[in-house]
């Protein structure tokens, strides 16, 4: 947490969160002990945007009160998290000032475990479900991420595995933007104090529905990974016109 989400935290009359630990539960409640979880608000088999509905309208009803209230979600709150961008844009709506502070999300560690600058190749990033059933475009010369390839075509929360009819379709998908020998990477972040990420390097090919869990992304590299150095010289180069003859 960046010092300004501490300092929202300690400073809020009311504090929700959902987290992903019992370590991180257990931090919010030392910073301040008027915290509430949102994670009954999930049930088994129960959709997800149902929950998510339910968790904004209950923040905002501590908003309405005229209570300074705090959210605390685990990563990146703006990434994969409806239910903060719907409440903040609810009580703006209602004429409440309402901010969010940045985290980290699992693609800022999965950029720091396997070693990708995407400023280099580029990084093209879609949630798995989204990027098969809207056909979306991808470039094969840059890194692909698919999020939450776990939970593929299933909206419903789920303690377990979930129905991932769809996965051979997804890998069918891929098959015709990569060859079947591609190396691809199955990567979950740790989530606690010291706890290193789940990696499972591969090929296209050999992935298998059992491979992912809920908290899988999948990271697939560029066919043809540039020469970092050699490509940014050539560019500082052609800026700068010293790659330029003249007569």
């Amino acid at each position: 947490m960046s010092i300004e989400a501490i300092a929202a935290i300690q400073s809020a009359g009311k504090v929700f969160y959902v987290t992903a630990g019992a370590e991180a539960e257990s931090l919010i409640r030392d910073l301040n002990p008027r915290s509430e979880s949102l994670m009954p608000f999930y049930g088994e088999r129960k959709a997800r945007k149902t929950t998510y509905n339910e968790m904004v309208e209950h923040v905002l009803a501590s908003v309405y009160a005229g209570v300074n209230t705090c959210v605390a979600l685990y990563g990146h709150p703006g990434v994969f998290a409806y239910p903060a961008h719907e409440a903040i844009r609810k009580a703006r709506l209602k004429g409440f000032k309402a901010v969010m502070q940045p985290g980290i999300s699992a693609l800022d560690c999965l950029f720091a475990d396997l070693g990708i600058d995407p400023g280099i190749s580029g990084c093209q990033s879609y949630e798995a479900t989204d990027f098969l059933i809207n056909k979306r475009m991808t470039d094969p010369s840059s890194h692909l991420v698919l999020w939450q390839i776990g939970v593929l075509g299933d909206t419903r929360h789920m303690a377990g595995k979930h129905d991932l009819r769809a996965f051979p379709q997804l890998l069918e998908r891929l098959g015709t933007l990569y060859p079947a020998a591609h190396k691809i990477t199955v990567y979950e972040a740790g989530m606690r104090i010291n706890e290193r990420a789940r990696t499972l390097h591969t090929r296209l090919s050999a992935l298998l529905p059992g491979d992912v869990t809920p908290a899988s992304t999948l990271h697939i590299p560029p066919l043809k990974p540039l020469a970092a150095e050699e490509s940014l010289e050539q560019r500082y180069r052609f800026s700068t016109g010293q790659g330029i003859v003249h007569k």
